[in-house]
C-alpha cells in the first residue's frame, strides 16, 4: 500500500523545484497522489478494509488542503500540477 523509497525518489526528482526539494507543496501532492492511487487499487479486492478507508480520507483531505493553498498562492502553479497528476476539478 505505501510506495517503495524509489518510487518515491522518481517523484521527488519529477516535481521537485530544485535539487533536494522534498517540501514544496508540487512534491507533497504528488507522493500524497501516489498513495491514494495505491489504496484505490488495494480496495479493488478489499473492499471492506474500512480501516485503510479511513486512511484513504485522510490523504485526500491532506491533498486537498495542499492544492487549495497551491491554488492561493499561485494559480498557474496549481493548473501545472493538476494537469501533470491528472488530478480533476
Amino acid at each position: 500500500m505505501s510506495i517503495t523509497p524509489d518510487r518515491k525518489k522518481e517523484l521527488i526528482g519529477e516535481f521537485a523545484k530544485k535539487t533536494d526539494d522534498t517540501g514544496s507543496p508540487e512534491v507533497q501532492v504528488a507522493i500524497l497522489s501516489e498513495r491514494i492511487n495505491n489504496l484505490t487499487d488495494h480496495f479493488k479486492t478489499h473492499a471492506k478494509d474500512n480501516h485503510s478507508r479511513r486512511g484513504l480520507l485522510k490523504l485526500v483531505s491532506k491533498r486537498r488542503r495542499l492544492l487549495d493553498y497551491l491554488k492561493a498562492k499561485d494559480e498557474q502553479r496549481y493548473q501545472d500540477l493538476i494537469k501533470r497528476l491528472g488530478i480533476r476539478r
